[in-house]
């Protein structure tokens, strides 16, 4: 017997689709205010690299205890807890003027955007049935999808009328509204058999993403083998090493290790990470070019990031008969093949070109994120086993946070020393020196103020250059994730239903292929990992359910197109 449907079910998914758009839009909001923070708070590169990765490490960290925070103790109470948490975050950025509480701020943010976007898609199951669970999912998914491009526009609009901090202070009615919503609409559920987090775990996770972060943003400035960088790295593997050990040791690990031992999951991983790695390093690259150099304002810079978000949503939804035909081990390598041209496309830029040179590698770039980053996300969620899709989605998604900031971390350092190595200050002032050395931002203040169109210049070819080098390590990245998943990547092609596997509601339950949640012909058939007969009393579908069978192809989470990155922004 399976219980009626909730009434309020389509009502509900309102409130997680505004949850999903408030993360969607703070994934690229943040791009074209980070020019705009250089020049009105004073903000280094390396503090903009910290304003970027604060939100992506601790986003990284705590996304693996949020799962058992919500089958512990409510997964409805947890997700208006994230939303609050966010909303607070985000008005602490609206008041600040300084640097240092930006990232205070972000930090805030991430914490609960961390409850947030796990918690928003835990509740599915127990609201919608198998028939329904695709369109929900989709819902979900196009929500934090058009957060992306609207992100970008709606900041630089904001931007071009008020203060920085109104990027901030747009997710303040969102989260509200989020937050009476799911109040009123998504009924609790929980799983009283779900062990406890593990702090310990938890601190060796922020400590070591932390410590990492830290020590490749700070090495350019303090000298790689200068001591405190490299305690700081050392220090980070241990920690890192520290917590891998410790939860292979566990019967219910937050971080489930053993999951990389499977084929499938491991490499498909591997290219959701590397791809998000590049991706986070040209979205923190990209805004300084379009508005120091290039000359466009705030506005113009989020249209003018349209391209790549296009390609990337175009090829997001042309990628599944592709996967169908030839499986994701001929479409993945190509996506990053094509994502590596596009790369070294862009790193033939020079400072004299004009928009339409970078509109055509941003294209390519969004193209071949696309076809890179769905395919890898549905082919290792699929690869799971169906008791485990919990863990393996949880892991999956904080490997390409981890990404993400090192991507931020790693290229914007590199960035850095570029521009920097080319950066000509002979004659100015030691004051002014140091000032355009932090950033082409600065440099083009320092420019204005001494009315030296040469410091422009300079700045100008410096910051293209570091971008080159940033663009061919990208390129040089998408390449060998290309060759290794050629390589290792098993041929798992979603198998083509046939006639007996299309019969309606209680038919033969469908094979691992990828036709539709729970692989099953219609609600209730063997092999639906969350169809009515699996789910708890409560509403908790996270029980295997149904008769032994083929394990079922899980639902990609809502981040398989928002790709970024959390914090998709750098």
């Amino acid at each position: 017997m399976t219980d009626q449907p909730d009434p309020r079910r389509w009502w509900a998914l309102g409130a997680l689709v505004t949850c999903m758009l408030v993360l969607g839009f703070d994934m690229t909001i943040l791009n074209v205010a980070l020019p705009t923070m250089a020049s009105q708070l004073g903000a280094d590169t390396g503090e903009q690299q910290w304003i970027a990765d604060s939100y992506l490490v601790v986003f990284a960290a705590t996304m693996l205890p949020a799962g058992l925070l919500g089958d512990r103790f409510g997964r409805r109470s947890m997700l208006i807890t994230g939303l609050g948490i966010f909303l607070v975050g985000s008005l602490v950025g609206t008041v600040v003027s300084t640097p240092g509480w930006v990232i205070v701020a972000r930090t805030v943010m991430g914490l609960g955007a961390a409850l947030i976007m796990p918690l928003a898609l835990s509740v599915v199951p127990s609201l919608f049935g198998p028939g329904e669970r695709t369109k929900a999912i989709g819902a979900i998914s196009a929500a934090s999808a058009l957060g992306m491009p609207l992100g970008p526009i709606i900041g630089g609009w904001l931007l071009d009328h008020f203060w920085w901090g109104s990027v901030f202070f747009v997710n303040v009615p969102l989260a509200a509204i989020g937050i009476l919503c799911c109040a009123l609409l998504i009924p609790e559920t929980r799983d009283p058999a779900a062990p406890t987090v593990d702090i310990g775990s938890t601190l060796l996770a922020t400590l070591g993403l932390g410590l990492l972060v830290f020590g490749i943003i700070e090495g350019p400035d303090h000298g790689w083998g200068a001591p405190l960088t490299l305690l700081a790295l050392f220090t980070a593997v241990a920690l890192i090493t520290g917590l891998v050990l410790r939860e292979r040791r566990r019967a219910r690990p937050m971080l489930d290790i053993g999951l990389l031992g499977q084929r499938g999951f491991l490499w498909n991983s591997v290219a959701a990470t590397l791809v998000t790695l590049v991706l986070s390093g040209l979205l923190f690259i990209l805004p300084p070019y379009l508005q120091a150099v290039l000359g466009h304002d705030a506005f113009g810079t989020g249209v003018r990031l349209l391209p790549m978000m296009g390609g990337l949503l175009v090829a997001a939804r042309a990628s599944a008969p592709l996967i169908e035909r030839f499986g994701p081990r001929v479409v993945v390598p190509a996506g990053l093949t094509t994502l590596a041209g596009a790369a070294f496309l862009g790193a033939t830029t020079e400072a004299g070109d004009g928009y339409g040179h970078t509109a055509l590698w941003l294209a390519v770039v969004g193209f071949g994120f696309g076809f890179a980053i769905v395919p890898a996300m549905d082919a290792a969620l699929g690869a799971l086993p169906r008791e485990r899709a919990g863990s393996g989605s949880g892991l999956l998604m904080t490997l390409r946070q981890f990404g993400g900031a090192i991507g931020v971390a790693l290229l914007g350092s590199l960035l850095a020393s570029g521009y920097g190595d080319r950066l000509r200050t002979d004659g100015l002032p030691p004051d002014a020196a140091d000032t355009a050395d932090d950033s082409i931002v600065a440099a083009h203040l320092v420019a204005d103020a001494l009315g030296d169109p040469r410091l422009a210049e300079s700045a100008n070819s410096a910051y293209v250059h570091g971008m080159a080098l940033v663009l061919l390590v990208c390129g040089a990245t998408a390449l060998l994730a290309a060759a290794l998943t050629a390589c290792f990547l098993p041929d798992s092609r979603p198998a083509r239903p046939t006639a007996d596997k299309a019969q309606g509601p209680g038919g033969p339950g469908g094979s691992a292929g990828r036709g539709g949640p729970g692989g099953a012909a219609g609600p209730g058939g063997p092999g639906d990992p969350a169809g009515p007969s699996g789910a708890k009393p409560d509403g908790d579908a996270a029980a295997p359910g149904g008769a032994p069978g083929p394990a079922a192809a899980p639902a990609t989470p809502p981040s398989h197109v928002a790709g970024a990155p959390g914090d998709g922004r750098q």
